[in-house]
């Protein structure tokens, strides 16, 4: 399986935890699954995780740019 594959499977993987999470929970029954419920009962903390990933990935893009205009400038 290439890297290509990997990093898809992980973003569906992540796109279904995040719609459970942030959506579907509230109009389906626990599923018996720690983690899943874990999310579902909780009603703060649950946006974190989900919502750290977007803003790491902005946090890295921004933090480039700067540098590459502090190196060209």
């Amino acid at each position: 399986m290439d890297s290509e594959s990997v990093v898809l499977l992980l973003f569906l993987l992540l796109f279904c935890v995040a719609s459970y999470a942030i959506l579907f929970s509230a109009f389906l029954p626990l599923t018996g699954i720690f983690i899943l419920d874990v999310l579902a009962l909780d009603t703060h903390y649950k946006y974190v995780g989900i919502f750290l990933i977007p803003t790491t990935a902005y946090f890295v893009i921004a933090n480039w740019v700067g540098w590459q205009y502090y190196r060209n400038s």
